[in-house]
């Protein structure tokens, strides 16, 4: 694994965004425009490292599932901030009827720098972003930069198999919405919507346009329906089951929520057993289930525990997103235990590439690994300002 500088494509804001990243570019605080896309540099891999790391993510998957099997059959909602009853018994339910449901993607944020086993980070299954980029325009970049070359990347393939396996399982005779929340400014939630239901589109679903802010609900119904007064019978939602579950509709999710076999009004994709992946306290029940497993940091829900005398930590809120809320805890200092539910794990600083620091993020679709998405940052938590790199196999 190298960090080689590269030099930019002539026009390549342009060619990006006509490729559907039409956020190529970060405002920071200081009110200047960053490339968020940046070819300035990539990362180099041998086949040898990349087939390693596919076998990590694939294990790394399997042991996520045993320990979403784990909460369920013990019960271990509370460790995940889960008090809603209706809720747990929604995601026990899902859990059980999986077979029934359809379930697309996830992706694997790893600490990786070439020597040594990957260390997961943290599991993001159930609305993970950067698919645009990490799809589409880095493979276009490669055919561009590298003709002939290589990449870790076979995501639209598998996503386009992955809808078309899994069309059966869908409410038959109704479009399937595909819906992402206005509040996003950017596009970012935008295009990773669009180009997910263009992957629909291509396995031969009927799709439609909504947003979430536009979904209506008919009393006299007891559905909900989309801007054309249609039923919503199966919604992809880039929208966090954890907002889905406490906004003001809530109620009307669950009374009407169709976890598999027709037996409710509305399928919502991702399942709401992907609540149990996409929440940080899976780190801890992960070391609790497989400790001191290589591909695993330690990792605590009522505490840093030892942690805070030995390497140093990080704080991680349960739901937190793109680095928000997470406190770095260097060695040497008094332990420090939060009013929020949070996550403690073992500080593994970012590997550093001249002055960069980098995490690997690793896509599953379906139950196989399938793409690497790479963020830079400054720090030691990758947030809303890293930058985007792509990367070959040489």
């Amino acid at each position: 694994m190298e960090r080689r500088t590269s030099e930019p494509r002539p026009d390549w804001q342009r060619t990006v965004e006509e490729q559907g990243l039409i956020y190529p570019l970060t405002r920071h605080p200081d009110g200047e425009l960053r490339p968020y896309w940046d070819e300035s540099a990539y990362y180099a891999f041998t086949l040898d490292e990349v087939e390693t790391l596919e076998e990590t993510v694939e294990k790394l998957h399997t042991m996520c599932l045993a320990a979403a099997d784990h909460m369920v059959t013990k019960n271990r909602f509370a460790d995940l901030g889960v008090t809603d009853p209706r809720v747990a018994a929604a995601v026990t339910e899902s859990w059980h009827r999986r077979a029934e449901l359809p379930s697309l993607y996830g992706r694997f944020d790893l600490r990786y720098d070439g020597t040594g086993p990957a260390k997961l980070l943290e599991y993001n299954a159930d609305t993970p972003t950067s698919l645009v980029e990490a799809a589409s325009a880095q493979w276009f970049w490669m055919e561009d930069r590298f003709p002939g070359a290589d990449q870790w990347n076979s995501l639209h393939e598998r996503l386009v198999a992955a809808w078309r396996k899994q069309a059966p399982l869908l409410p038959p005779g109704a479009p399937l919405h595909f819906a992402h929340s206005c509040a996003d400014e950017l596009g970012e939630d935008l295009m990773t919507v669009a180009y997910l239901k263009e992957t629909a589109e291509q396995a031969g679903l009927a799709t439609d346009w909504i947003s979430m802010e536009e979904i209506g609900w008919d009393s006299l119904s007891g559905r909900f329906v989309d801007n054309r007064l249609r039923f919503i019978r199966a919604c992809f939602k880039l929208y966090p089951w954890e907002w889905l579950t406490t906004d003001d509709f809530a109620g009307h999710v669950l009374d009407t929520l169709d976890n598999g076999g027709g037996t409710g009004a509305t399928m919502w994709i991702e399942p709401a057993w992907k609540m149990l992946l996409s929440n940080k306290a899976l780190l801890a029940i992960l070391w609790e289930l497989y400790p001191g497993h290589p591909n695993l940091l330690p990792a605590y829900v009522d505490g840093p525990r030892e942690l805070a005398t030995g390497r140093g930590y990080v704080s991680k809120p349960l739901l937190g997103r793109e680095g928000a809320g997470v406190v770095v805890h260097e060695p040497g200092h008094a332990p420090v235990v939060r009013e929020e539910p949070c996550c403690y794990q073992e500080l593994a600083p970012l590997p550093d590439f001249d002055g960069n620091r980098v995490v690997l993020g690793a896509w599953v679709v379906g139950e196989e690994a399938a793409g690497l998405g790479i963020r830079e940052s400054r720090g030691l938590v990758t947030d809303d300002y890293a930058r985007f790199l792509p990367h070959v196999i040489l």
